[in-house]
């Protein structure tokens, strides 16, 4: 009888060896989340967007995939939630943009979804696109590294 052959051992995927590495991404973890929405959330109006909101976010998920496992991670954020959040994200940019030209003015003009008050139109508008770029960036990078660890 041939023995199987020895298992590999991959840093980031046994718990009980990494005790450190797992107390230290339980600490940053959430503070890489806060400054992941506080990057969406302010980047209409000063540095960031949806854009680097998306990658911020998504790191957060691969800190916790490399330190506890893909397996593990991806039970956390599985491929079907993924499938769903990155087109939602560009139908919400889409959206926003057939709603301007719905209401007659140019794709992605904020102006005439609220007329009266184009400021607070224009927040909106900006925040609703880099929200759908943040939700499928986010999703995307997060699909593409489970993509590339199960290989």
């Amino acid at each position: 009888m041939s023995q199987p052959p020895p298992q590999e051992h991959r840093p980031g995927f046994d718990d009980a060896d990494n005790v450190v590495l797992t107390k230290l991404a339980a600490l940053l973890i959430p503070f890489i989340l806060i400054y992941g929405f506080y990057v969406q959330v302010h980047g209409d109006f000063g540095p960031g967007g949806g854009f680097q909101a998306g990658v911020i976010l998504a790191s957060a998920y691969i800190l916790y995939a490399l330190v506890h496992g893909v397996r593990r991670a991806q039970r956390l954020l599985p491929r079907k939630i993924t499938d769903v959040t990155a087109p939602l994200g560009v139908v919400i940019y889409a959206g926003v943009g057939v709603v301007t030209l719905l209401q007659g003015g140019h794709l992605l003009d904020y102006d005439v979804l609220d007329p009266q008050h184009t400021q607070h139109a224009q927040e909106w508008g900006m925040f609703l696109v880099e929200a759908g770029v943040g939700l499928t960036v986010a999703s995307v990078m997060a699909t593409i590294f489970n993509e590339i660890a199960e290989q």
